[in-house]
């Protein structure tokens, strides 16, 4: 097992973190999607294909790869269809689908994934699926749907036939969700459903932006409190202030960790995966939420303002925490793994 990224996985960051922090810095997260950054983020660093197999244009890596790039996404809070697409993208490497996956791979389709069951009669599908992600700016959705022999997983052209898309008001700003409403919407077969591992891969991939989200909001209030003075101190002196921030500090350690262990499983211990997925969410969607929620108290009265930062740190945290299930279901799905 390693736990320590890899020179390569370095590179991956160093790159990923480089081209982020000129395209998408903060004040532009508040404008939202940017189709624009999109397209490069494919075009320049091809991070949509970066679990692509090689044979449909991708780049062939792994989950721990796919963590590397998600914890620097999270990190900027970047706007758009990247997870959205992201899900989409470890359901179809599961089925697996050349078409679709070498769209993605080059950058001309965002997807997204539903988890909702839809109704297939052979020809179309109908169905509700109250909240997709990024259901506004996707291209294409993959979902399950049920027949009268069984679960396929199908895909569906969202500007087809048949197909209502509703912008859904959010709590996080930077990242939306649609209500998509099938009525025979025409659709395309993919395969059957694998039995197991799609759900657990979603989590590790979203515990890795939470891990990004937790970084960015540590590091910005720790240089915070190195210059804000209070009292004619740094409010960083004040043992109250050390102490919250030793407890952020090592709630980030300890979720690092957990992603690491997650994403090495995924790739080299399937059979560790279950387990390593709970305990990812079960840790970090909390952790995450409780570390963006001090950023924004340590900051004082001006972290309410909506003119700072800190109030988007601590929506995506939320909004992420019961993203895949709030983190009381992994633990209870955990202590049930563990026959506890």
């Amino acid at each position: 097992m390693k736990l320590v990224l890899s020179q390569e996985q370095q590179q991956l960051r160093e790159s990923v973190r480089a081209f982020l922090r000129t395209a998408s810095p903060l004040p532009k997260v508040r404008h939202g999607y940017d189709p624009q950054v999109y397209a490069r983020l494919n075009g320049e660093l091809g991070l949509s294909g970066l679990i692509v197999p090689e044979e449909y244009g991708g780049a062939g890596a792994g989950l721990a790869e796919l963590a590397v790039a998600l914890e620097e996404t999270g990190a900027v809070l970047l706007p758009g269809p990247f997870l959205a697409t992201t899900f989409a993208t470890i359901a179809l490497t599961m089925v697996p689908d050349k078409e679709l996956l070498t769209a993605i791979a080059e950058g001309r389709i965002a997807a997204t994934l539903a988890q909702d069951e839809l109704a297939h009669d052979g020809v179309a599908v109908r169905g509700t699926i109250g909240r997709v992600l990024s259901g506004m700016e996707a291209d294409v959705l993959v979902a399950p749907a049920r027949t009268g022999d069984g679960m396929v997983m199908v895909a569906v052209e969202l500007s087809a036939p048949g197909v209502t898309r509703t912008a859904l008001e959010t709590l996080d700003i930077t990242r939306g969700q649609a209500r998509v409403v099938l009525d025979g919407a025409p659709c395309r077969v993919l395969g059957p459903p694998p039995e197991r591992g799609i759900g657990d891969r979603l989590c590790v991939a979203l515990a890795a932006e939470q891990l990004g989200v937790m970084r960015a909001a540590l590091e910005a209030i720790v240089a915070y409190a190195k210059i804000r003075v209070a009292f004619g101190r740094y409010i960083g002196s004040y043992q109250g202030v050390k102490h919250k921030l030793a407890d952020m500090h090592c709630k980030l350690e300890q979720a690092e960790s957990i992603v690491r262990y997650a994403a090495w499983a995924a790739d080299e211990s399937p059979g560790e995966l279950p387990e390593a997925a709970a305990l990812a969410q079960a840790y970090a969607g909390r952790a995450c939420f409780e570390v963006a929620r001090d950023h924004l108290l340590l900051y004082g009265g001006i972290g309410y303002t909506w003119e700072h930062d800190a109030h988007l740190f601590y929506k995506r945290a939320k909004a992420d925490e019961v993203l895949l299930g709030p983190p009381r279901i992994h633990r209870t799905r955990l202590a049930h793994l563990l026959e506890l």
